[in-house]
């Protein structure tokens, strides 16, 4: 049960890296050359990192718990499925939403 536990601490490890890189698929999605472009592919990771750094990690400065945590999650990788769907990519966002609510579900079930 230890191998398994670890395997899920992994995958949502993986996880938050593909919300990050969904973010940025999305953000570069239009015009590679367009300096608007590169704000939306390089700034909505960092808005991304900048949340999970005040709220979501369990060093942050503001503790998140209950209602509150849920609402973070939710947030966090809603942001990533709907950066997939905005981008064209729908198969994606389905894959990473049920991935996301397996491995959260398996996570809490087991307190992680």
């Amino acid at each position: 049960m230890k191998v398994i536990k670890a395997a899920n601490l992994g995958v949502l490890f993986l996880l938050e890296l593909a919300v990050l890189v969904a973010a940025g698929y999305w953000g570069f999605g239009a015009d590679a050359a367009a300096p608007a472009t590169w704000l939306l592919g390089v700034g909505a990771p960092a808005a991304l990192v900048v949340l999970w750094a005040l709220f979501g990690s369990p060093k942050s400065r503001h503790k998140t718990r209950g209602a509150v945590r849920v609402g973070f999650e939710l947030l966090w990788f809603g942001a990533g499925v709907a950066a997939l769907a905005l981008a064209g990519a729908t198969g994606w966002a389905v894959a990473l939403a049920a991935v996301c609510a397996v491995s959260k579900t398996a996570a809490v079930v087991w307190r992680q």
